[in-house]
């Protein structure tokens, strides 16, 4: 049973802490409104509440997306990932894999170069700054269709955003493929990438190409699930 409200007595038996150590911890969050004080009861303080909102907002989002990806990865039968940008890499926070047995791996929590792959495209095509971090960050070849060359990378990026998707071969991974759109949060703002990957063999770029409009209906249901909107120049999907 989660209650809102503890004593001290509460707080002492629920640590097991000595009470001078209790008295004087609570003491200070109080002070610092990371507890509020009701009579003899104490909860948490408005500014905990605050620091907090930002991390429920995200597993808010990723709860509410995880249908829309389960759905797009039934419809087209390949592995539905979102990524999401972090310290310099793309990080996969949400995944629907696929069915079949011939898949690429990946997992939740996995970290990728944004240089290399679909789902960097789109979050570098939306975030110009670290774009430019990226560009002169050294483009590390990891197989012989890995764009190392920053004006190369600027023009593919630039083409991402003024396309609305990106679709790649084999930039991260021989014989792989993918396809990636964004995702916008309340600001217009990019929340992240959704990707469909798969083997090429089964996803040439006719494939992909078929796939377009699929997958931006399904990014469209996400920013409009997550309270997102598109940017001025992004046309919605009619």
């Amino acid at each position: 049973l989660v209650r809102p409200e503890l004593s001290l007595a509460d707080i002492r038996a629920e640590t097991g802490l000595p009470h001078s150590t209790v008295q004087r911890l609570v003491a200070n969050m109080v002070h610092e409104g990371m507890l509020d004080r009701r009579g003899d009861q104490f909860r948490v303080g408005l500014r905990m509440t605050h620091w907090a909102a930002p991390a429920r907002q995200g597993l808010d989002f990723l709860e509410l997306l995880t249908p829309v990806i389960r759905r797009l990865r039934d419809e087209l039968g390949e592995t539905v990932c979102i990524f999401r940008e972090s310290q310099g890499s793309r990080v996969c926070v949400a995944l629907a894999e696929t069915r079949r047995v011939l898949r690429r791996a990946v997992d939740v929590g996995d970290i990728m170069p944004l240089h290399a792959g679909s789902a960097g495209r789109v979050l570098l095509a939306w975030n110009p700054d670290l774009a430019e971090r990226v560009y002169g960050s050294g483009l590390r070849s990891i197989t012989d269709q890995t764009i190392t060359d920053a004006a190369s990378l600027d023009a593919a990026v630039s083409k991402t955003r003024a396309d609305g998707f990106a679709i790649t071969t084999g930039e991260r991974v021989s014989g792989a493929s993918g396809l990636s759109v964004p995702i916008f949060g309340p600001q217009a703002e990019l929340y992240g990438a959704l990707t469909v990957m798969g083997p090429t063999m089964r996803m040439p770029y006719d494939v992909c190409a078929s796939w377009i409009e699929p997958v931006i209906a399904a990014a469209a249901e996400g920013t409009r699930l997550i309270g997102g909107s598109l940017p001025s120049e992004v046309e919605p999907i009619s």
